[in-house]
C-alpha cells in the first residue's frame, strides 16, 4: 500500500475536524450563557434530592419507567426477526406473532387503565 492512497482520508479528516472547531468556536462565541435557576436545579428520579428524604414522592415516575422498559426492550427481540425472515420456519413465525399479541394485549391492559398517563 502507497502514503499516497491514504492522502485524501486524512485530508477528508483534517477538514473535518477544522470545520467542526470552526463551528464550536463560533457557537461559544455567539451563545448567551444565562441559565435561570430552575434550569440549574437539580432534578433525578421525580423529586428535589435537596429536601428532606421523608416527603412522599408520586411512584407514577418509577411505573412509567417500568412501561417505557418493558414496551422498549421488544425491540432488541423485532429487530433480530426482521432481519432473518426469510430464512424462518413456520414455528418462529408463529412464536413472534404470540410475542407481539402479548405485547398488544399488555400495551391495551395499560391504556385501558390510564397507566400511560401523566398528571
Amino acid at each position: 500500500m502507497k502514503q499516497e492512497e491514504f492522502t485524501p482520508m486524512f485530508m477528508m479528516l483534517m477538514i473535518s475536524m477544522i470545520f467542526s472547531l470552526i463551528l464550536l468556536l463560533i457557537s461559544t462565541m455567539t451563545s448567551k450563557n444565562m441559565p435561570e435557576p430552575e434550569k440549574m436545579s437539580v432534578y433525578e428520579c421525580g423529586f428535589d434530592p435537596l429536601k428532606t428524604p421523608r416527603l412522599p414522592f408520586s411512584m407514577k415516575f418509577f411505573l412509567m419507567g417500568m412501561l417505557f422498559l418493558m414496551f422498549d426492550l421488544e425491540i432488541s427481540y423485532i429487530f433480530p426477526w426482521c432481519t432473518t425472515m426469510k430464512e424462518m420456519k413456520w414455528t418462529s413465525f408463529m412464536t413472534m406473532i404470540l410475542f407481539m399479541m402479548m405485547l398488544t394485549l399488555g400495551f391495551m391492559y395499560e391504556w385501558l387503565k390510564e397507566g400511560l398517563e401523566w398528571e
